[in-house]
């Protein structure tokens, strides 16, 4: 064991010894090698990053929680598009029936949604989004207040003319997002009182709740602004702790099938439809995605080694004496042969290393630019040092058998 740390050391020597006297062979070597990890590293991190946080906001929608609405999550290409359309929008009124008879419900709510203008003194915006929410919405969707306070219970029954805004709808109408509170804002010509500002989410993409760039009211005081029929609707069921998902929507079903009073021979004329629904297509678009990045992995593979084992090569062929020389000393073939594969291994480990500062860097800037994090994964650090580890002994192994099996008298001769 002791000895062969010391042909490793020694040999490890050695190469960076000999990577510092050939400085220009070794930038164009480390060059190529930086290049691809700089590739393959950059687009696998930034498909991972996007897939983690697509799936982070799914998972804000609730593992336990169904969504009934008009249209599906994904899929349903196929399906005759006028038949969605002429589906009715699930209503306020089809909440309390859903409390009482879903057994294995812990929670129900109504939003309601809609857009228009809102105006405070000489600033306007036009079509914000806004939620009119039913008294359990927070209880199934939770909402971090940065400034103020969240809606009261006698506030929802009442239908106050409140509302909670977003951090950036705020920071539009009044420059500092905390001056909005107790501001009376304009909407539909009602004057409404801001008491909260939901707290800054960060870009989202995919949409979903999107509460930066919303208001939300009291679902009663949003009924009396704007119509409900023409408004895209939904209805919350949350499930009991530990209730399967799919035990949950079954018994949904069956409640909702009863109060659109629909026959054993007619279909669905509404959608359930929860996280595991879009987790199916996020899962079809990035196999896509990881798919086209194994293909630049496999294709920067295979030019890193034909690029340091020609390198090699070369390498071999100068040193033909100096091999001939150690040989005749007494040097054995395996002390050759770990000689060149370790110099070929920190050549290609060298570079990858590069190539990794350079996608951290990129990772900072594409942070900031598209506002969604992108990271390097502990496991994609260490694929690509093995991929490196494993692009050098392959490179190497032919050139290191070459010098190994050389003959010493042979060697020493050849110019």
């Amino acid at each position: 064991m002791r000895k062969t740390f010391e042909i490793f050391w020694n040999s490890l020597q050695f190469a960076l010894i000999e990577l510092r006297k050939n400085k220009l062979r070794t930038f164009l070597s480390l060059l190529g090698i930086t290049f691809g990890i700089f590739c393959i590293i950059s687009v696998m991190a930034t498909v991972n990053s996007l897939e983690q946080n697509v799936r982070n906001e799914f998972k804000s929608f609730g593992n336990n929680t169904i969504y009934v609405q008009k249209w599906p999550w994904g899929g349903g290409s196929d399906y005759p598009w006028w038949k969605y359309m002429s589906r009715p929008n699930p209503r306020y009124k089809e909440m309390m029936p859903i409390k009482e008879k879903v057994s294995l419900a812990s929670h129900v709510a109504f939003t309601y949604f809609n857009s228009s203008e809102i105006e405070y003194e000489d600033v306007s915006l036009s079509r914000v989004n806004w939620y009119g929410i039913t008294e359990e919405f927070t209880q199934i969707q939770s909402v971090s207040i940065e400034w103020g306070r969240y809606f009261s219970v006698s506030e929802f029954e009442s239908g106050n003319s409140i509302m909670i805004m977003g951090f950036n709808v705020a920071e539009k109408l009044f420059d500092k997002p905390q001056y909005a509170i107790g501001k009376k804002v304009t909407i539909k010509g009602r004057k409404v009182t801001v008491i909260g500002i939901v707290k800054k989410q960060g870009q989202s993409l995919i949409g979903g709740w999107d509460f930066d760039n919303v208001i939300m009211v009291p679902y009663k005081f949003a009924s009396r602004i704007g119509s409900e029929v023409r408004s895209d609707g939904f209805l919350i069921v949350k499930g009991k702790d530990g209730i399967p998902i799919e035990e949950l929507k079954n018994e949904l079903r069956g409640v909702m099938r009863g109060i659109r009073r629909l026959s054993p021979r007619q279909e669905d004329n509404f959608a359930l439809n929860d996280v595991n629904s879009g987790s199916t297509q996020i899962n079809a678009i990035f196999s896509g995605m990881t798919i086209g990045g194994i293909a630049i992995t496999i294709l920067s593979f295979i030019v890193g080694i034909f690029g340091v084992a020609n390198i090699m090569f070369v390498t071999v062929r100068e040193r033909t004496n100096i091999i001939g020389l150690k040989k005749a000393v007494g040097a054995k073939r395996r002390t050759i042969l770990s000689e060149f594969l370790i110099e070929s291994a920190l050549l290609c480990v060298l570079g990858g290393l590069i190539g990794l500062i350079l996608v951290f860097f990129l990772t900072l800037v594409l942070t900031n630019v598209f506002h969604f994090e992108v990271f390097i994964s502990w496991g994609l650090f260490l694929g690509a040092v093995m991929v490196c580890i494993l692009t050098g002994i392959l490179a190497g192994i032919i050139p290191a058998f070459i010098a190994a099996k050389m003959d010493p008298v042979v060697a020493i001769r050849r110019k």
